[in-house]
């Protein structure tokens, strides 16, 4: 589909999911590290390949950073989009 067009409104489901991996929905508490500064969030999604984030103040989070969720090892993670109060990541290696 190009860039500046949307789907109609009878558009296939199938065409509208762009995700690389499926999302599972989650609720989980975690933090956004930034050097020696931590910024609580919630990952309110994930996939292999990502998570979408709700955080307080969208512009205070940077491009990258590393999210720390309990039980789990730290995740370099890249923004991909922003929304009001969420951010979309992919995860890098």
């Amino acid at each position: 589909m190009p860039f500046g067009k949307s789907p109609g409104a009878n558009a296939s489901p199938l065409l509208l999911e762009r995700r690389i991996a499926p999302r599972r929905d989650t609720y989980i508490e975690a933090t956004i590290s930034i050097g020696f500064s931590k910024m609580p969030c919630i990952i309110r999604n994930v996939s292999d390949s990502g998570a979408k984030l709700e955080v307080a103040k969208v512009n205070a989070v940077p491009d990258r950073f590393t999210l720390n969720a309990p039980g789990h090892r730290p995740q370099l993670c890249r923004v991909v989009w922003r929304a009001l109060k969420e951010v979309g990541v992919a995860y890098q290696d």
